[in-house]
């Protein structure tokens, strides 16, 4: 993708990212520094997934090819994060990039944060400030840990700022919006001219279902009760099963009783323009995903979300109307789903997370950090 010249730049950035919300949320932000010619080496630690489908991921978004495939896979957090650290420490001793840009809360930004700080490379971490206090989740262990290491931190929106301040954190403070709004905004109008997963899903008017967060479904109790909740809606569902919840499924034996339901259906993990054309058809979403919480706020989507869990660290979807935190007592979760239905609320136009120029505000500011702009 770079040449060697490139290269051999003294105002390099390194990105590292290993999910694919990562990739989302950093597509905005290599599209700029490819449009404002700032060289940069993009590293892929292929965290979660077959780097084959990954690369497809990659196209799919109109992104280069990754310069460094780390093949860490999946594994335990600690083997993860210190097989991540060890690959990126000698990737970043290699390239001597003037700043490494990383994205959110995965063991891959943990790793590579701390892989950097040990070689006084400065960090900026897109996507700072969230918090769901929440210590039973790892994400909030490693975006704290990360927001205390990182020189530049890109707060999404004020609140997150707030977050940071009071908290005392070493880096510069700026807020940007969040890169998914950009992200939705530019390839929603890509999805709707390729994808064609409309044509498979059978009902016209349903909820969109996702689960796969370890607190939910690792845990048989918390999965019987939100498989109670997906068979007992008052709308039929589509439900594109991530391979972690599939697994957890089968092993409690709930997969046959779910996968025979009428009023469901299961899809296999679909792409990410396929998703985002399931968010703009459905008439609801309940989730226990962070990243989708946003999604939903933007112009584009504008829809209603229940979010599975004790607590969110998007505040910001909460206070806007768009999100509610309903947790997983069946009960509960019907009655507030019931509600949202006969509600049909009239949503606000404008995300609380931004305006879909995040991408360009945080390129800005790198470029004025490594001294391109001189």
């Amino acid at each position: 993708m770079h040449s060697e010249e490139d290269r051999d730049s003294a105002h390099l950035h390194m990105i590292v990212v290993g999910t694919r919300p990562e990739i989302i949320k950093m597509a905005p932000v290599i599209k700029v520094l490819q449009k404002q010619r700032m060289p940069f080496v993009l590293v892929h630690t292929a965290q979660h997934y077959d780097y084959n489908l990954s690369l497809q991921f990659f196209q799919e978004l109109e992104l280069p090819k990754p310069d460094y495939n780390l093949k860490i896979g999946s594994a335990t957090h600690a083997e993860q994060t210190a097989k991540a650290m060890v690959a990126i420490e000698k990737t970043i001793m290699k390239e001597k990039p003037e700043a490494i840009l990383i994205e959110g809360d995965t063991n891959t930004t943990l790793a590579a944060g701390l892989a950097a700080i040990k070689l006084h490379t400065p960090i900026g971490h897109v996507e700072s400030g969230l918090r769901s206090y929440d210590l039973r989740m790892p994400e909030e262990h490693n975006r704290r840990i990360v927001d205390h290491i990182s020189t530049y931190l890109f707060a999404p929106t004020k609140k997150a700022a707030t977050v940071l301040q009071e908290e005392n954190v070493w880096g510069r403070i700026f807020i940007t919006g969040n890169t998914v709004i950009d992200a939705c905004m530019q390839h929603v109008p890509i999805a709707e001219r390729k994808s064609k997963i409309m044509n498979k899903i059978k009902y016209r008017d349903f909820a969109l279902i996702t689960a796969h967060r370890a607190e939910n479904v690792d845990s048989p109790e918390n999965l019987e009760k939100l498989i109670e909740v997906f068979l007992s809606l008052p709308i039929a569902s589509v439900f594109p099963v991530h391979p972690r919840t599939k697994n957890r499924l089968m092993k409690t034996k709930l997969w046959k009783k779910l996968s025979s339901s009428e009023n469901t259906q299961i899809l296999p993990p679909v792409g990410y323009l396929d998703f985002l054309l399931l968010m703009k058809a459905s008439t609801i979403i309940l989730t226990d995903s962070g990243g989708i919480q946003e999604e939903a706020t933007s112009p584009n989507i504008r829809k209603q979300v229940l979010v599975l869990r004790k607590s969110t660290e998007r505040p910001e979807a909460v206070e806007a109307g768009f999100a509610k935190v309903v947790g997983l007592d069946p009960k509960n979760v019907l009655q507030e789903v019931e509600i949202a239905l006969k509600r049909k609320k009239d949503l606000p136009k404008a995300s609380p997370f931004g305006d879909g120029n995040a991408g360009e505000r945080i390129g800005e500011i790198m470029r004025k950090a490594t001294g391109m702009d001189r």
